[in-house]
């Protein structure tokens, strides 16, 4: 029989009530109130227990199933998945990745500018493409070797960054630290032969591929707050995605 958890939803906070749901449930997996293989609350009793909508809570639910932590079968209904596959899927920066697993990231940034204009980053944004965003190249070491070239744009609610603040920390923080949350991201990856400018940074062959990743992110209520073009070197870095039967 499924454990009903005790929620609480905060209807006069701004994070999205699908969001708080999903924080919750997640952290009942995390610390052990569920466990794997136990059976999870039906999604329509769950609704009309908290006084959600529907779709409010499958959001929720889709969340956890879209980072591993629950299952959904056909005829057994949706359960808590095997420890061997809890690895959350979350937003962060690859600063708070590399410290996570007590590598030493130390970031040198290279361009600051206040004032610069990419139209694709603005749209990306969804400014208009003569608005003057926030440019900043950085170089990510880990362990005294060169990682990866991070261009970032963002934009102008962000003008209190420095580039003495992203020498200290990853972006991420620095964006909490201003009160601006990234909640979600759409990336792309892919692969391609090296620029001659991340050959010379990177340090790699013109014939090693490095991996590349297109991000935005969004904060809690939709608006962009981040565009980044980033390119790592193949050798050093993988990226990790947990797939799901449908």
């Amino acid at each position: 029989m499924a454990i009903q958890l005790h929620i609480v939803i905060d209807r006069a906070s701004p994070v999205p009530l699908y969001h708080q749901l999903a924080e919750q449930l997640t952290a009942a997996v995390e610390d052990g109130t569920l466990q794997p293989g136990d059976p999870f609350e039906n999604e329509l009793a769950l609704a009309d227990r908290l006084d959600l909508s529907r779709p409010t809570v499958r959001r929720a639910i889709g969340e956890l199933v879209a980072r591993g932590l629950l299952v959904r079968r056909r005829g057994t209904g949706t359960t808590v998945a095997n420890k061997a596959i809890h690895r959350r899927d979350e937003l962060t920066s690859l600063y708070e990745d590399l410290q996570r697993v007590g590598r030493h990231p130390v970031t040198v940034v290279r361009e600051f500018d206040g004032a610069a204009r990419n139209p694709d980053a603005a749209e990306a944004l969804g400014l208009t493409s003569d608005t003057e965003l926030i440019y900043v190249q950085r170089v990510r070491n880990a362990d005294g070797r060169p990682l990866t070239v991070m261009n970032n744009w963002l934009p102008p609610a962000c003008s209190g960054l420095t580039r003495q603040v992203l020498e200290r920390q990853g972006l991420y923080a620095a964006l909490r630290d201003l009160g601006i949350r990234p909640a979600v991201a759409r990336q792309s990856i892919g692969a391609r032969r090296p620029t001659p400018e991340e050959r010379k940074l990177l340090g790699v062959d013109r014939t090693d591929p490095v991996l590349t990743m297109q991000r935005t992110a969004y904060d809690g209520t939709g608006n962009p707050v981040e565009f980044g073009r980033h390119s790592y070197r193949s050798d050093h870095y993988s990226f990790d995605v947990t797939l799901h039967e449908r």
